[in-house]
């Protein structure tokens, strides 16, 4: 728990007549309820009363407030692997996965609300956002329209995802984020990782996070405007950072730390729960053919620096275009290269999926288009 906070309930709490060094206690979250109890039972009943209730309001808060710190041996903050449309494959085990579709056309958080559409209202629904999506209004949804579309949506997730955490990290006056105040924010001290220190648990992570920043503030004045801060959160969308992206997917796969990715660890990465003498599945087999094919380009065995950036953000392959061509491909019924509102709304489960998918919040809001 921070400093501040456990200053200020201190004094609230001392101000009932417990006294500073059982408040501290009680803020640090070293009482348990019976103890509570017994310091509870030396006051008036009015003061117990009181002190009964604020001392649960604050056991909830120390929960709340320590649940939000991650923790050091936990999960790695999220890394982008490839650069593409949707966290989902775009093959499932050798079959087509629509959640990847869906993913494109609608954007990756649009999600809760879908599976409580018929598919008679997500036609419906969807016939709305095919009228903004056809900009000229000519009736017909272009190669082109359609491609600025899926990037606007993939955009709109990156936008909305920046707001929401900008706020919570509450930017001083100058509408700037400092490094000390994200690290209070995500770790629960402003203190550098250094031994001794209460963020010294986290000091992989906090410099790693430092790294990221240091590359994201191109003013170099130490603080984050929203924009940078947005490159902080997403650098896989931001050319300057990419160096970045490759560094850490680099640290994360390279469990030997010998600056490459040998054919184990690429295959380890994706496939981290096989069982002892498991035979591999037919996908996995797909994957060790990618690597020793595509992604291991001199054929030494491993991948430097070079073929995570070729593999991870590729020079030479457009998604979005990609993905468009798909849909068309999909969808156009007389193969004329674009598709009417019919064509598409007769294909609306490629779109949109049927049920309980995890893009469809578009449909229900599609006002904001």
């Amino acid at each position: 728990m921070g400093s501040i906070l456990y200053f200020d309930w201190s004094i609230q709490v001392a101000a009932l007549g417990l006294g500073r060094s059982i408040a501290s206690a009680v803020v640090s979250s070293r009482f348990q309820h019976s103890e509570i109890l017994i310091y509870c039972k030396v006051l008036s009943s009015g003061q117990a009363m009181r002190a009964y209730t604020l001392l649960l309001v604050l056991a909830v808060l120390a929960v709340s407030y320590s649940s939000a710190i991650p923790k050091p041996d936990g999960d790695k903050k999220d890394r982008t692997k490839e650069k593409t449309l949707s966290e989902q494959d775009h093959e499932d085990h050798g079959e087509h996965n629509n959640n990847y579709d869906h993913d494109a056309f609608l954007g990756k958080d649009d999600a809760k609300t879908f599976d409580q559409l018929s598919p008679e209202e997500s036609q419906d629904r969807l016939g709305l956002i095919v009228d903004k999506i056809d900009k000229d209004g000519n009736g017909f949804v272009t190669e082109e329209e359609l491609k600025e579309w899926i990037q606007y949506v993939q955009k709109r997730y990156i936008i909305t995802d920046t707001d929401r955490m900008w706020k919570d990290h509450e930017p001083d006056a100058d509408d700037k984020l400092l490094w000390t105040s994200y690290k209070k924010r995500t770790y629960g001290y402003p203190d550098e990782p250094e031994e001794g220190s209460p963020t010294y648990e986290y000091r992989d992570m906090i410099q790693r996070d430092k790294r990221r920043w240091e590359k994201a503030d191109k003013d170099r004045d130490s603080k984050l405007s929203k924009e940078e801060f947005m490159d902080f959160l997403h650098p896989e969308d931001a050319e300057h950072m990419r160096e970045i992206v490759v560094h850490e997917t680099l640290e994360d796969i390279d469990k030997d730390k010998d600056g490459f990715i040998s054919i184990e660890e690429y295959i380890g990465d994706m496939w981290p729960d096989k069982d002892k003498g498991e035979e591999e599945p037919e996908w996995v087999k797909s994957e060790r053919e990618q690597f020793n094919t595509y992604r291991d380009k001199n054929k030494d065995g491993k991948m430097d620096g070079e073929e995570v950036r070729e593999w991870i953000l590729p020079s030479d392959y457009d998604h979005s275009r990609a993905e468009t061509k798909h849909l068309i491909h999909e969808a156009d019924a007389d193969k004329d290269g674009k598709l009417t509102k019919e064509e598409i709304l007769d294909k609306y489960d490629l779109f949109v999926g049927s049920q309980a998918t995890d893009f469809g919040e578009a449909l229900t809001r599609h006002d904001e288009f």
